[in-house]
């Protein structure tokens, strides 16, 4: 194992991938660009590690040196050791739970790879809220979705907040952003994908009317937190469904929508 680096210089270089983290249209850009995304917490970092993902460093209060000696002694990456104070002027936050980690992104699969294997894959329009999307990466490992496709315009599901919010399950979900939207709606067809857009139209079946038809395979739209699906990526759809309210209410949050169509749906 390296010996931790106890640093008192908020300016130093080997603290940049830790620099700003509050700064949210920063990071966005910063992160893909250079390879790298923050994992925040004892459970995150040990999920982020099980996963496969390779660590770049570490950014630690003293007291976590002892907690996660055996993740430090399988990761062999540089252990950056700093005081609350410090830390929180690096970052821009009080770090509570005290440990950060920069680990290295890989390769995201073409659609074609995250779809071998599937029957049951969840596709996101144009999500922006990181916690939004976090909350339904979650929802899918927990209710059993096989992948999640992502339009170009989603938010990072490797962005700090989406990956706490989580729990992690952002690492363990295959996903993949799709290139051409809504047009992509056809490669899912020609890989056998029935596709249903939840939505608030006329002219709809329900969640339970979807589920009772038990197709083979099955690809369930979501659109944005604000609209909904947009109007191109309906029109490309095999099915409208609706989750049927009460009570008055119209429509659910998109991560509250997603895990009662995982729920019904799974097999």
């Amino acid at each position: 194992m390296s010996e931790p680096i106890t640093i008192e210089d908020p300016d130093d270089p080997c603290l940049h991938d830790y620099t700003s983290l509050t700064d949210v249209e920063l990071r966005r850009r910063r992160e893909p660009a250079e390879g790298l995304f923050i994992a925040e917490g004892e459970k995150v970092i040990r999920r982020a590690g099980q996963a496969g993902y390779r660590m770049r460093s570490m950014l630690l209060s003293a007291k976590w040196l002892d907690p996660l000696r055996d993740v430090i002694e399988e990761a062999s990456a540089p252990v950056y050791v700093v005081s609350p104070e410090l830390a929180e002027r690096v970052t821009g936050y009080h770090v509570h739970r005290g440990a950060l980690a920069s680990m290295q992104r890989r390769q995201l699969p073409t659609v074609a790879e995250a779809l071998t294997d599937t029957r049951r894959v969840a596709v996101f329009e144009d999500l922006v809220d990181h916690a939004n999307l976090g909350a339904a990466f979650r929802n899918a490992a927990a209710l059993g979705v096989d992948a999640v496709l992502l339009t170009p315009r989603c938010a990072d599901p490797l962005y700090r907040r989406a990956v706490k919010v989580s729990m992690g399950a952002v690492f363990h979900v295959p996903w993949t952003r799709l290139d051409s939207w809504p047009q992509d709606v056809e490669l899912l067809r020609r890989h056998g994908f029935v596709t249903a857009a939840l939505c608030l139209a006329e002219k709809t079946i329900t969640i339970d009317e979807l589920a009772a038809r038990r197709h083979e395979k099955l690809a369930l739209m979501l659109g944005t937190e604000g609209d909904g699906l947009s109007s191109d990526a309906l029109r490309a759809a095999d099915e409208w469904v609706r989750i049927p309210m009460a009570a008055g209410v119209d429509s659910l949050n998109v991560a509250a929508a997603s895990a009662v169509a995982f729920y019904a749906t799974r097999r």
